[in-house]
């Protein structure tokens, strides 16, 4: 039993992340564009791929929130991550969204898909008054998904656990969030 429901998308199953991810996850984050786009570090390891996993996992049991695997409906493949991320950071802006998928998945609105439904969470479960993102200025395609999920660019700045580089401070605050269509239904009525 985990603290992490499932959710259904049109195309994809946001599910807890398992062990068995750990070969497709590392494959993913061993792609020299995602290695760019993240500023994986260049000793990033299987070991680090699973304490990734465990930390995504871990946070849903201790916070209520964390990444999800997410799985193609019509194949059953994993093409990445998403979801809500609160980490222990004293400079960290809040609740963020933030995605990761296999650049294969890349152009086909994976991540602008699972971000709506992490949103949805958000603000329909949660109860939050905000969510963030945390995006690296170079990473045009982060924002650009950002964007289509209506966040807005608040300011660059260093964060701590980045002390090199600043990242884009993004925002979408609950009076600014379109929520989806009524077809759809609230996020509750999306778990599996």
């Amino acid at each position: 039993m985990t603290a992490c429901p499932t959710l259904l998308t049109e195309r994809l199953i946001l599910r807890p992340m398992e062990d068995a991810d750990l070969d497709a996850f590392c494959e993913m984050m061993d792609r020299q564009e995602v290695r760019a786009s993240l500023h994986v570090p260049p000793g990033f390891s299987r070991a680090d791929a699973w304490r990734a996993i465990a930390q995504w996992r871990g946070q849903w049991e201790l916070r209520g929130s964390g990444h999800w695997s997410l799985e193609e409906r019509a194949t059953g493949r994993w093409i990445g991550r998403a979801g809500l991320h609160r980490p222990e950071v004293d400079d960290w802006p809040g609740l963020e969204v933030g995605w990761a998928l296999h650049p294969e998945e890349w152009g086909k609105g994976y991540a602008t898909e699972a971000g709506s439904a992490a949103i949805a969470y958000a603000f329909e479960v949660m109860q939050v008054d905000a969510v963030w993102s945390v995006i690296l200025p170079e990473n045009h395609r982060s924002q650009a998904v950002a964007s289509r999920l209506g966040l807005t660019l608040l300011e660059e700045r260093v964060l701590s656990t980045f002390p090199d580089t600043p990242h884009g401070i993004w925002r979408l605050g609950r009076a600014q969030w379109q929520p989806p269509p009524p077809r759809a239904g609230t996020a509750a009525d999306r778990l599996l």
